[in-house]
């Protein structure tokens, strides 16, 4: 009755108010995240604690390696069942050593950590033409070269380098044709081209524009050194290896892959010797590219000496670096040395360029013979190329770099 009489007596138009209840969490949403980034945590650590993988997340490189064997056997045997589909059985293993595999087959590639000299050797079986075409571009050795004497050739692991085959010697045998004796009474001139055989453009200009007597200095990159330096013998220039060396301000300015490192032991330095040397033939001598710090350091530096003092090659030195040990070394290895006395082109300006090729004249006339060192720049190219025209009409004769060096070695 209390309540029918309260809801008489109340005014019309209201209700009762009623209280709603709220749904509350016994956590908040920042405790939920919390509990969910734990979770997350702990499974991750649990992964890597528990997860047997031996790379450690390493990335890697999978190459396909088939049997050879495989298409002359039954279809069940290749691992097709009778439906035709493919059965996968990872239980399996490819006994590569007992299966005899015909030529052409396999490729074995060697990989070499350039910072430590550790060597791994892959062996690549008759997979996809792809991996074929990139197995072979990385292990086939460069072609030998046109006119090349083959007992002055020896195989290594990269391809054929040079060596001395009784009295024959690669400086001799590829030293450009001079009249010595002419030589001997006057001042002589010798000018090395540099930086050849990456940009066929600049390499052809200066094969074809400089006389014969010019020396052509190649690097051992490019698509195809060899070709250009081939075509640079055909037009009798005679030619030198540069060799990449370490400078001071390594790595950043890198003279470029297999580069020889201070910090590298005897072995590893002569293994990238090897390397360059097999980039191509018919050269006298190696040089220096760039390599101020290399050829500053004795430790370093004399092994290579040595080496290419064994194969019967020169060392040119071209006179960057003040503090270089090569003549010392050169001479206690008893092989032909030349230095560089005058940078050509270090201001390549027609005015600048004509300064130093006259300084160079009067160091000819004081010394009896000069070298000068200059690049493939077109304006270089031009001025040396006008400047020789008229160089035996001053009473100095322009003569390759090997019969330069010879004089200085019989002054």
């Amino acid at each position: 009755m209390t309540e029918t009489a309260d809801d008489l007596s109340a005014p019309l138009g209201q209700d009762k108010p009623r209280r709603k209840r709220r749904l509350r969490l016994p956590f908040s949403a920042m405790q939920l995240l919390a509990v969910l980034l734990g979770l997350f945590l702990l499974t991750f650590a649990g992964f890597a604690i528990f997860n047997k993988d031996p790379l450690g997340g390493e990335p890697m490189t999978r190459i396909a390696i088939r049997d050879p064997k495989a298409t002359d056997e039954k279809p069940a045997a290749s691992g097709h069942g009778q439906d035709g589909k493919h059965e996968s059985k990872p239980d399996s293993k490819l006994e590569t050593k007992d299966a005899p595999k015909p030529p052409g087959e396999q490729k074995t590639v060697t990989m070499i950590d350039g910072s430590t000299g550790a060597r791994h050797d892959v062996v690549i079986g008759a997979g996809d033409a792809a991996e074929k075409s990139e197995a072979a571009a990385a292990s086939a050795p460069p072609p030998v070269m046109a006119g090349i004497d083959p007992k002055l050739l020896e195989k290594s692991r990269y391809g054929m380098i040079p060596v001395v085959a009784g009295d024959l010697k690669p400086f001799n045998v590829y030293a450009a044709d001079a009249d010595r004796a002419k030589a001997a009474k006057m001042p002589v001139v010798a000018i090395v081209i540099g930086g050849l055989g990456v940009g066929a453009a600049k390499t052809l200009d200066a094969i074809m524009k400089l006389p014969p007597a010019v020396t052509l200095a190649f690097t051992p990159y490019g698509a195809d050194p060899g070709k250009l330096a081939e075509r640079a013998r055909a037009q009798r220039h005679e030619i030198f290896l540069q060799i990449p060396m370490e400078p001071y301000d390594f790595p950043d300015n890198d003279p470029g892959p297999q580069t020889l490192l201070t910090s590298l032991s005897a072995d590893q330095n002569m293994d990238r010797l090897y390397w360059h040397l097999s980039r191509m033939q018919g050269y006298a001598g190696i040089t220096n590219f760039m390599g101020a710090r290399f050829i500053a350091t004795e430790p370093a530096m004399q092994p290579i000496i040595r080496e290419a003092a064994k194969r019967g090659l020169g060392f040119f030195d071209d006179g960057s670096s003040p503090r270089s040990i090569a003549s010392q070394a050169a001479s206690s290895a008893a092989m032909p040395f030349g230095r560089g006395d005058i940078a050509i082109d270090a201001v390549p300006t027609p005015t600048e360029i004509d300064r130093a090729l006259n300084k160079l004249e009067s160091a000819a006339r004081e010394r009896g013979a000069a070298v000068g060192t200059a690049s493939a720049l077109p304006v270089s190219i031009d001025r040396i190329s006008a400047w020789t025209k008229t160089l035996g009409d001053r009473g100095i004769l322009l003569v390759p770099l090997t019969t330069a060096m010879l004089k200085s070695k019989s002054s």
